[in-house]
């Protein structure tokens, strides 16, 4: 399986990272080492001093796809869920002066929290989901998907131009504005529509 993530998905939070608004998704790439399931602990890594959090709505591929129209893309998604994007802002902050890949600081071992996966039949409006992240009992990013420059069906259509999808594979569909570091201690808990689906702490 394969974790592909879509950046700056999102209009305020691409504002907050002073980037350019993107005219087509963008994606990177996690390995499935990258997966922190069942709300194990999140490790802090002896390589960076500034880990950052974004918690992201997260959709499951139901079935083999390949250059998928549009139109047909809500055919090949049946399961939603959230995800916490741990970067290693540090690093990717080198990374992008140097001019190099900055995969590094996305791709390390734990940094994708996943949830449990939610059918789609239980979620009223995919396209109007409210999300949030709370760190030690406050809200620190709140978002909806109503707010996405890319839609669900977008995302996949536009993937599958270039990657073939297979089922399991998960795809990270960006993250609202309010980013920032997590500390050794922090209890993070992200709730999809007020349903709390993650809580675990950084170690």
């Amino acid at each position: 399986m394969k974790i592909i993530c879509v950046g700056r998905n999102y209009l305020e939070h691409a504002h907050e990272m002073r980037a350019q608004v993107p005219e087509l998704p963008m994606f990177f790439c996690k390995p499935d080492t990258a997966l922190l399931r069942n709300n194990q602990p999140f490790f802090y890594p002896d390589f960076s001093s500034e880990i950052h959090y974004e918690v992201e709505v997260v959709i499951k591929i139901c079935k083999l796809g390949k250059s998928v129209s549009e139109k047909f893309a809500s055919n090949y998604y049946n399961q939603v869920g959230l995800g916490i994007d741990f970067t290693a802002r540090d690093i990717q902050r080198n990374c992008k002066e140097k001019g190099m890949p900055w995969e590094i600081s996305k791709a390390f071992d734990g940094s994708a929290a996943i949830s449990p996966f939610l059918p789609l039949e239980t979620i009223p409006n995919l396209n109007s989901m409210n999300f949030r992240l709370d760190i030690n009992g406050k809200m620190v990013q709140t978002g909806n998907t109503s707010e996405m420059i890319f839609r669900f069906d977008t995302i996949v259509s536009y993937i599958s131009q270039f990657i073939t999808l297979r089922t399991g594979d998960l795809i990270f569909t960006g993250t609202p504005a309010g980013v920032g570091p997590v500390f050794i201690n922090d209890l993070l808990e992200a709730y999809l529509n007020d349903k709390k689906m993650l809580r675990f702490r950084i170690k």
